[in-house]
């Protein structure tokens, strides 16, 4: 019996590569970190830019305790074991009525880890339905490995590039994962996933946040770092990063700009338009 997940779910996520939906936390929390983001958009004048670099954990207080959520870390535990870093954390923002989609992909395809022991924690900070555009997956894909990837450069394809898995998916064994604020999905590395556009009249937020044990490797380089959440790091494979003290303090902003200009120059090194994607 795992902490959040019984032993049926913890099954269920080894063959299927997704266990959803997993209460972490009540509405009324969910809905005052909605404001928390919400807040946040507009003191930067909008939120894609400084969030597309999968570490605003180094900058807002609010992403450091999502990150560090005791409910989350607690399903993640139950798949992925005791010692934990949070690797990045990705805000996927749907507006109403926006056409906006994300093709079939894996999350793993551009990420530089030596092996596919990677769990994303899926948070709806508002409604994600099948009618907003929830995600989608396709159970077991997971065993596929790793799939080559095209880039379609496709308008209204939410990814950088547009790059979609290469080979047919059968839309038939899609299972849709909608969430209500608070509920949390995981899937694996190599879980083929996509998402259709938001056709409801309120906007799609989520949070999705990348957890790794501390034996992965990152192979594109040796200065990759990491967020220790949870137990103990006896590999020293990654630099340990600190949450930050304040929203956006100088110490932090500095973090962040040591980290992203690694990650341009080593991980996402010839790969144009890096990070690989921008939503879900």
């Amino acid at each position: 019996m795992g902490k959040v997940l019984s032993e049926e779910r913890v099954a269920a996520y080894h063959r299927d590569g997704y266990a959803s939906p997993i209460r972490v936390m009540d509405a009324a929390t969910a809905a005052a970190y909605r404001r928390k983001f919400e807040a946040y958009e507009a003191a930067q004048g909008g939120w894609y830019e400084l969030s597309k670099g999968a570490k605003l954990y180094l900058l807002q207080t609010w992403v450091a305790e999502l990150a560090m959520h005791p409910g989350i870390l607690d399903a993640v535990e139950d798949v992925l074991g005791p010692d934990l870093f949070c690797w990045g954390v990705s805000l996927f923002v749907k507006d109403a009525r926006n056409p906006g989609f994300v093709s079939w992909h894996q999350d793993a395809t551009y990420w530089g880890l030596d092996r596919p022991d990677v769990v994303t924690a899926w948070l709806a900070l508002s409604p994600a339905t099948e009618v907003s555009g929830c995600m989608k997956v396709i159970p077991g894909s997971q065993t596929w490995n790793q799939i080559e990837h095209r880039d379609t450069l496709a308008k209204e394809n939410l990814l950088t590039r547009g790059q979609e898995i290469a080979v047919a998916v059968n839309e038939n064994e899609a299972v849709a994962m909608p969430l209500q604020p608070g509920e949390i999905s995981l899937h694996h590395v190599l879980a083929a996933h996509a998402s259709e556009p938001n056709r409801s009249d309120d906007r799609r937020i989520g949070v999705a946040i990348r957890y790794i044990p501390p034996y992965v490797r990152q192979i594109n380089g040796d200065q990759d770092s990491a967020l220790l959440v949870r137990g103990e790091d006896r590999y020293g494979h990654f630099v340990h990063e600190k949450p930050p003290v304040a929203d956006m303090d100088a110490a932090a902003l500095a973090e962040h700009k040591r980290i992203m200009e690694f990650r341009q120059a080593v991980l996402y090194k010839g790969v144009a338009g890096a990070p690989a994607h921008t939503a879900v």
